[in-house]
């Protein structure tokens, strides 16, 4: 069973920074895609970064030169470090996992950027 916990969400001044986790479990987790999305109050979950098994990556425009997603496969987990902060990043942010073509998400981490 594949499972996906986020932590690391909170509330942070704008120009601040947060750094997301997401430990997955129940997976060969080196072999698999992995990469946060965001939803905003009323808005779409919209895909933020994605990072491949081979440690490609791939960002929205809206966070590209800010945001940073990374892997350590020996601790089954993936980060976002989100640097520069806005108040218009303010949304939960989810990871996901893609196991044989199945996408498996978290449960979600809330991130606040005050004004």
């Amino acid at each position: 069973q594949v499972q996906l916990v986020e932590s690391g969400g909170g509330l942070v001044q704008a120009g601040g920074s947060l750094r997301l986790s997401c430990a997955a479990s129940g997976s060969i987790f080196s072999i698999n895609s992995m990469g946060w999305h965001r939803q905003a109050p009323g808005k779409q979950r919209d895909l933020v970064a994605v990072i491949t098994s081979g440690g490609s990556t791939n960002y929205a425009d809206s966070v590209k030169g800010r945001f940073t997603i990374s892997r350590d496969n020996a601790k089954n987990t993936v980060y976002l470090q989100m640097n520069s902060l806005r108040p218009e990043d303010t949304a939960v942010y989810y990871c996901w996992e893609v196991v044989a073509s199945k996408v498996y998400w978290g449960q979600g981490t809330q991130v606040t950027v005050s004004s």
